[in-house]
């Protein structure tokens, strides 16, 4: 295997998605670079944090409505789970895709599992809900996963990281973000495209998320980069104050 391949590796190995061959290979060049060592641990705590972003304390009646309702839900045949079906369709790997692909299905296992909660707390409308949740979850790992994705990965402020994936064939983004201040009280990270100086709404982060997986809302559409600024609750229309991270969209 080409050292090339090999510095591609980083993120399947850190979450286990290597096959025996692969890891041996890897293990060994992992020995002699530092720079694929430092890689591997950050998607490792990445990893870690996502998913504890996506846990969800049930209310004390949950385990008895979900008791009651298993009896009368029509089991689904072996090997039409979304998230397995998600997997499936990023098993192979391109060197973009190695990356980003297990994360992929983290992203939409977090969003599905957060889905299937709601479900039982709000049953009204839940079908509809969980359908937008579904189709979320399945464009954001399909972003991810795409051949041709790129990225380009920046340090902010207080030691946080933000990646900005692109896969210029959907023409949509995902901002990645790890080890982000928690926003003022009454405020929200918000992210823009930036149209070559004119900033257009992206999307609002969770502002009780340090670390999280976000599909940037509307196409990329030829901008020049993202930005991220601090807003009201809700989000604001054009930005209200500097852009505390810019980053240009990958090469």
């Amino acid at each position: 295997m080409r050292t090339e391949d090999l510095h591609s590796l980083t993120g399947a190995y850190a979450l286990h998605a290597l096959s025996d061959d692969e890891r041996d290979a890897f293990e060994r060049h992992l020995a002699d670079c530092a720079e694929c060592d430092q890689e591997t641990r950050e998607f490792a705590a990445a990893t870690a944090r996502l998913g504890l972003a996506a846990t969800v304390v049930p209310g004390a009646a949950l385990r008895e409505r979900v008791l009651h309702r298993i009896t009368t839900v029509r089991q689904v045949p072996p090997g039409g789970g979304t998230v397995e079906k998600a997997a499936r369709r990023v098993a192979p790997r391109g060197r973009g895709l190695a990356r980003w692909a297990l994360a992929a299905c983290l992203a939409a296992a977090a969003g599905l599992g957060g889905t299937a909660v709601w479900q039982y707390e709000r049953a009204q409308d839940a079908g509809e809900r969980a359908a937008q949740a579904e189709r979320r979850a399945e464009t954001l790992a399909g972003v991810l996963a795409a051949p041709d994705a790129e990225s380009r990965t920046a340090r902010l402020a207080d030691g946080a990281s933000g990646t900005l994936v692109v896969s210029e064939r959907q023409d949509r983004a995902v901002f990645l973000a790890s080890g982000m201040a928690q926003p003022p009280r009454g405020k929200v990270y918000q992210l823009w495209f930036d149209d070559h100086g004119t900033m257009r709404p992206a999307g609002l982060m969770n502002p009780g998320d340090t670390s999280q997986a976000v599909l940037m809302e509307g196409a990329v559409d030829g901008a020049a980069g993202v930005g991220i600024t601090v807003e009201p609750a809700g989000g604001s229309k054009q930005p209200t104050s500097d852009p505390i991270a810019l980053l240009s969209m990958p090469a």
